[in-house]
């Protein structure tokens, strides 16, 4: 089992976005300078391996919010699942490799907002019923 905390105010990619124009004037979708810094701030908090997980693995994050207000987990977790692709720990964040988000959940913490992440590899009997 791989465990670790990002020591930062949870951020939802969906949530923070805004509209920019190319250099041809088309619109497009971007991500905000504050989903941008807390993606850069936090891949220094993810663990480094010799290898890419590219194997069926459950991947359960606590989010600890600093405020009760409401938000939603699956863009929760589709953040931070990118930020692990982009800090090099998985190889890709489709369903053979992040199977599964069991246990994950928003919670709160007005002191100490923070994801916590454990990542466990499936077993045998799991990975074959993803086929």
């Amino acid at each position: 089992m791989i465990h670790f905390t990002i020591p930062l105010i949870p951020r939802s990619k969906k949530n923070h976005q805004r509209i920019l124009k190319n250099k041809y004037g088309r619109p497009f979708v971007a991500p905000s300078k504050q989903y941008r810094d807390y993606e850069r701030d936090a891949l220094w908090f993810i663990p480094k391996k010799d290898r890419l997980i590219d194997y069926p693995c459950n991947v359960k994050c606590l989010f600890y919010m600093p405020t009760k207000r409401l938000c939603d987990l699956t863009n929760m977790l589709e953040s931070i699942d990118d930020v692990m692709v982009k800090a090099g720990l998985f190889k890709d964040d489709n369903y053979r490799i992040i199977a599964a988000h069991d246990g994950s959940r928003v919670l709160y913490d007005k002191d100490h907002p923070r994801t916590e992440v454990y990542i466990e590899e499936m077993g045998v009997n799991n990975a074959k019923n993803q086929d």
